[in-house]
């Protein structure tokens, strides 16, 4: 449970066992908890609003709800996370309570509960239909990692920007800084309930990123830079690397 008033905005979380990369990834071992346990935790850290699990596979939601947590099923057969949330969201709010709807990667065992502060605080402003944050690339080895999302951004002022384009590869090209997106979005939930009524667009299919869907279709990005990354899980070996850090915590 968020905030005393905290009730326009809520927090989903899409999770589906059929990863490719890390089959079974949302029950995966994360410091003695299955890594969507983790994720929920850092989500009802952030202290903001409700946090509901949207799981495409019932040993998700009975992970959960072992902790305590609020899950909710979904079809398993949905083409994309944000696809997942939103049938979520009509489940667990048929009143249309929240306008503001914040979709936190289930694979984000580090995720640091400020930037989901700082997404909500920009849906604030009603001009922003969709947000989503980035952090600087220091790894030299990310900047060439297909399973690091790169985001470019036209930068109209020192920490926000307009994303250009999200892409696998490394871009954009030449010497400079690279972008690392991190897999949070906030919706105005007018904007979201647009976006799931468009079929996936071809960019989206051929790069495997959903929000090449809203580009594609107009629908303007806001980005935010922030100095403090979270680690995602893709491949077994980012195991050890989100437990080392969790360790520390």
């Amino acid at each position: 449970m968020g905030a005393p008033g905290a009730t326009r905005s809520l927090i989903l979380i899409p999770a589906r066992m059929a990863s490719t990369r890390l089959p079974g990834k949302p029950l995966a071992d994360i410091h003695g908890e299955p890594m969507i346990v983790q994720v929920w935790r850092r989500a009802v850290e952030a202290d903001l609003a409700d946090v509901v699990v949207a799981a495409a596979e019932p040993e998700i939601k009975a992970a959960i709800e072992a902790k305590g947590g609020r899950a909710v099923l979904t079809d398993p057969n949905h083409p994309s996370g944000t696809d997942r949330i939103f049938e979520a969201l009509q489940a667990c709010d048929p009143d249309r309570t929240f306008d503001r709807i914040l979709n936190i990667q289930g694979d984000l065992p580090t995720l640091d509960p400020r930037l989901i502060r700082e997404l909500d605080a920009m849906l604030s402003d009603e001009r922003f239909a969709l947000a989503t944050l980035v952090a600087r690339i220091t790894r030299e080895e990310e900047r060439t990692n297909p399973n690091v999302v790169k985001a470019v951004v036209a930068w109209e002022s020192a920490s926000q920007g307009r994303a250009l384009y999200f892409t696998r590869a490394t871009a954009p090209w030449g010497p400079g800084e690279h972008w690392h997106h991190i897999g949070l979005y906030g919706w105005q939930r007018a904007a979201l309930e647009r976006f799931v009524a468009l079929k996936p667009s071809s960019l989206e299919m051929r790069e495997k990123l959903e929000q090449l869907r809203a580009l594609e279709h107009g629908i303007n990005i806001a980005v935010v830079k922030v100095d403090y990354e979270s680690i995602g899980v893709d491949v077994p070996a980012d195991v050890a690397r989100v437990e080392a850090i969790l360790q520390t915590r």
